[in-house]
């Protein structure tokens, strides 16, 4: 069975955990294809018993035959694999080495009983749906995609910006703000909930728009259905703006239209048998906890 394995840096606290990992591997005679750049961090660090394969593109994915690819990180982390997994449905576990962990799930004290549930099929597989972002002009190369959010932003300058907002081909706002997001359910917990957006659960069907710092303070974010298309024409006092997908980013100007769908494909998370997204959000929003008692 071929696990492939992705992080983007090796901090010292977590060496251990990377090490178990490892140690898991051999102890279950798994062959590991580690990511390129993260490879070369582990020289003298950790201690790799069997032959390890890298990987670098979505291609190495497809062609080393993946069975599961597992992250060492946070949530930044898992979304970083989407344009190495893209539509191939290969189950991506979540190690938490990083702080909130809404997607990276599984603690890294667990990571002995994550590898041997996988082996007995003693999981649940979560599936997340994406956006899909089409413009007049290539974008992200190709990468047009994300689990979270698209986000269109000011930058160089304090002046808000007139994001003009079209559903389905009917006029909507023109938005006064300093951006807007549009996020799927899986990302309504990240920057669309720091803005005031509502929490959607993972298979609701639906996008959430969410202006940031919106100028009139009766513009409130709106739940539309995910079988929207939505379109968004930017312009502002700046030449440039700041159109992201997940943790990428591009610039662009006035003369970019965006339009955003549901993509075609979905991602696969590996959920151990013992969470489930109401304990997540309770745990990572410390609801139920009062400081008084």
């Amino acid at each position: 069975m071929n696990i492939a394995i992705y992080s983007r840096i090796l901090k010292p606290k977590d060496v251990p955990y990377v090490q178990e990992l490892f140690d898991q591997l051999d102890k279950h005679s798994l062959h590991a294809h580690v990511f390129g750049s993260y490879f070369e961090q582990l020289h003298g660090k950790i201690k790799i018993n069997r032959p390890v394969t890298v990987f670098d593109t979505h291609e190495d994915i497809l062609n080393q035959e993946i069975d599961l690819v597992v992250t060492m990180g946070g949530d930044g982390t898992i979304l970083d694999t989407l344009t190495l997994v893209k539509g191939s449905n290969i189950p991506i576990m979540g190690i938490n080495l990083g702080r909130l962990g809404f997607l990276a799930s599984i603690s890294k004290k667990s990571i002995g009983l994550a590898m041997e549930s996988f082996l007995k099929g003693a999981y649940v597989l979560d599936k997340r749906s994406l956006l899909h972002l089409d413009s007049n002009v290539p974008l992200f190369n190709g990468n047009t995609f994300a689990m979270n959010d698209l986000t269109l932003l000011k930058r160089d300058t304090s002046s808000m910006i007139t994001v003009h907002t079209y559903i389905n081909g009917e006029f909507l706002n023109s938005y006064w703000a300093d951006g807007i997001i549009i996020a799927t359910p899986t990302g309504s917990t990240g920057y669309s909930l720091s803005c005031g957006g509502p929490i959607i659960f993972p298979n609701s069907g639906n996008f959430v728009l969410t202006p940031v710092a919106p100028h009139n303070l009766n513009v409130r974010p709106i739940v539309i259905s995910d079988n929207s298309v939505v379109s968004f024409e930017v312009e502002g006092r700046a030449r440039h703006f700041l159109c992201t997908l997940d943790s990428r980013y591009e610039q662009i100007d006035s003369t970019v239209s965006i339009a955003v769908r549901k993509a075609d494909f979905e991602i696969s998370l590996i959920r151990l048998d013992n969470t489930n997204f109401l304990g997540t959000i309770r745990e990572k929003l410390a609801w139920g906890l009062d400081r008084r008692n």
